[in-house]
């Protein structure tokens, strides 16, 4: 809603306003339609004047988000945080289950399994800087997503001379290169 909008609606249910406190039960039928002129013109107003579709949810945060009938604020997406806070809370906790307590340290060199890290396959998208490869968006578990996304990147305003998509393992592999790199230096002219 521009201002010119809010201030011609803001005038229009002013006038209605005078109408309701002037209305008395000897009101004539040339006043009652004028009392309904002004509604109307009001109403058309205030048509005119919203550009959004009716919000689904009393949510500030998703006003159209998916509906949860069992919700306060009617927000699927906000009660599903809030279950899965009051469900940790409950259980007392995230939801991996703690590991066993041990007696004593083991002693071993290299440690137990418990203590390193699941490993983790991650599909890293990278562009050339014209000096280095560095890292362009977040590491994606998905190699579809990973590529779809440099695509996007590629069809930018701004895109790279070459992107490449860099597979993580406990190792790293360079899986697909897109462009060519072509080392540029840093001062103008090329040394001239």
């Amino acid at each position: 809603m521009n201002h010119a909008q809010f201030t011609a609606l803001g005038r229009a249910l002013r006038l209605v306003g005078e109408h309701g406190e002037q209305l008395t039960a000897e009101a004539t039928d040339a006043r009652l339609h004028e009392i309904r002129d002004d509604l109307r013109r009001a109403l058309d107003l205030l048509e005119d004047s919203v550009s959004q579709e009716r919000p689904t949810t009393r949510c500030a945060e998703h006003p159209h988000g998916p509906v949860d009938k069992d919700a306060p604020d009617l927000c699927l997406l906000c009660e599903t945080r809030r279950r899965a806070a009051r469900r940790a809370q409950y259980t007392g906790g995230p939801r991996h289950a703690p590991a066993p307590a041990q007696e004593g340290p083991v002693p071993s060199r290299y440690g137990v399994r418990g203590d390193r890290p699941e490993p983790q396959q991650r599909w890293l998208p990278e562009l050339w800087n014209g000096r280095e490869w560095q890292l362009c968006g977040t590491p994606r578990h998905d190699r579809r997503e990973a590529e779809l996304y440099i695509a996007a990147q590629r069809r930018g305003p701004r895109a790279a001379s070459a992107y490449r998509l860099v597979h993580e393992f406990t190792d790293y592999e360079v899986v697909r290169v897109w462009g060519t790199p072509v080392r540029t230096g840093i001062e103008p002219l090329g040394h001239l």
